[in-house]
């Protein structure tokens, strides 16, 4: 009994005490059990429900996981300090107006959070997938709360916070099928053979080790312009990031193909007519 006596003095000990505040070291004490017993079984939990899903799913649950773990330290942090009797309220209303501060300081910080989340439940995302955004196109290596990582075709990594995804404009040209569907233009010189032209561009196509043999190239007669029938060769890829190198090794083809049937690009030109208002 005296024991007893002794350590309830001492759990009793003020370590902070004013007016409206008294916290004593047991409510350190069951504030630290607290903190690592939740720490425990938020491990556990998470260890349990992903211990079955594949990679990127577990990676996806992680990620919305530490989000709401936040909430519950706080949570817990704010019932045992109640629990140990501390009056929570006095530090709710105390710290009101710092709460306000941030919560404007970091609005840009919440709309990545929930753009994250919502980036990881509705699937609109995927690392690997390759996307455009603001001009740029680039392949997704990382999703994270806050921001997304990518790297662009020259290697340069970009950070882009999540709220872009919400706010902006975004292709993603892998959403549905790594293939997609790419054009090369060019335009010959009128009285041309528009015949042998698109057998020679699908010959380039189909040639072209990078473009895929099960979908057909097509040519199409784009337009009669100003200086040059204008044709457009359309082909498949299975890998957005090749497209520049695919596009000029094409068209050092198809200029050498022309050059051997004898079928010439033409230049812009123009005619200039003077007349002389004093003959």
């Amino acid at each position: 009994m005296e024991l007893f006596e002794q350590l309830k003095e001492i759990f009793g000990l003020s370590l902070i005490k004013t007016q409206d505040v008294n916290f004593t070291l047991g409510a350190l004490v069951a504030l630290v059990f607290a903190f690592f017993a939740t720490s425990f079984i938020l491990r556990f939990f998470r260890k349990f429900v992903t211990r079955k899903l594949p990679i990127e799913d577990r990676n996806k649950f992680i990620s919305i996981f530490q989000f709401l773990q936040y909430a519950i330290y706080i949570f817990v942090l704010m019932f045992t300090l109640k629990a140990s009797g501390v009056d929570v309220t006095v530090l709710l209303t105390a710290s009101a107006a710092i709460f306000i501060g941030l919560g404007f300081a970091l609005q840009q910080l919440f709309q990545d959070l929930i753009a994250g989340i919502l980036i990881i439940l509705d699937q609109t995302l995927h690392v690997g997938d390759i996307i455009e955004i603001e001009g740029k196109v680039c392949r997704v290596e990382k999703i994270s709360l806050r921001s997304t990582i990518a790297v662009t075709r020259n290697q340069r990594v970009m950070v882009i916070p999540n709220h872009k995804f919400l706010s902006d404009i975004l292709f993603n040209w892998t959403q549905k099928s790594n293939i997609i569907r790419e054009n090369v233009e060019v335009g010959v010189a009128y009285g041309s053979d528009t015949q042998l032209v698109k057998k020679i561009l699908i010959d380039c196509a189909k040639n072209h080790p990078r473009i895929l043999k099960e979908f057909e190239p097509t040519v199409m007669f784009e337009n009669f312009g100003d200086s040059s029938l204008d044709f457009a060769l359309y082909f498949f890829i299975d890998d957005g990031f090749t497209v520049p190198g695919i596009k000029s090794e094409l068209r050092f083809e198809i200029d050498q193909q022309f050059r051997n049937h004898n079928i010439s690009i033409p230049f812009p030109q123009r005619d200039v007519h003077i007349y002389n208002q004093n003959s």
